[in-house]
């Protein structure tokens, strides 16, 4: 029997406008279709990887309190990707809410216009076996969501010649001493 493969996630939102503008910024993508109720956006050869469905009735935006997905994670190939896309998205005014140094992963969240977060990543090991084994050791152990880092920062020590192994290192983000991040991943 063969696995499935992810096909997209849906958001129902009563503001389609600025939620298709914020995705299409974010993913670098487009718009497949759009009406009243639906909208299709993808960034590759599917035709859809993010819908929005908008009722006819009003939404409130969810609450931290509020039963839900959490976050979608979206994976770049390179640490260069991931900070050049936070480079171009910085320019239009898309900030991260919060960056971590989870240790297995390098992650930019962002926060959509219904408060819904979005994960920017890269895998900080080269096979599975290996990120699993990391999970499995003293430093996840400790403390399995990691620092918070400025993604500036690490924008600007790459372009010095910092290296991918020393910016991915946990100990790279705890010399910058930023607050809890799962103060932001849990706040609104």
């Amino acid at each position: 029997m063969t696995a499935p493969k992810f096909a997209h996630v849906v958001f129902q939102t009563s503001r389609p406008d600025e939620m298709r503008d914020w995705y299409c910024a974010v993913l670098d993508g487009h718009t497949v279709f759009q009406d009243d109720a639906l909208c299709f956006l993808t960034f590759d050869e599917e035709h859809h990887r993010v819908a929005l469905i908008t009722p006819p009735t009003p939404l409130e935006r969810k609450t931290p309190a509020t039963a839900c997905a959490h976050h979608v994670a979206y994976t770049f190939d390179t640490l260069d990707d991931l900070l050049a896309r936070y480079g171009k998205l910085q320019e239009t005014g898309i900030l991260p809410a919060v960056s971590i140094a989870h240790g297995v992963t390098t992650s930019l969240y962002y926060r959509d216009p219904d408060g819904n977060f979005v994960e920017m990543q890269i895998d900080n090991f080269a096979e599975p076996h290996e990120a699993t084994a990391y999970m499995h050791g003293d430093e996840y152990r400790e403390d399995s969501v990691g620092p918070a880092f400025d993604p500036a920062a690490m924008l600007t020590a790459r372009r010095a010649g910092a290296t991918v192994e020393e910016l991915t290192d946990r100990a790279w983000s705890l010399e910058q001493n930023l607050p809890d991040p799962m103060l932001v991943l849990m706040g609104d």
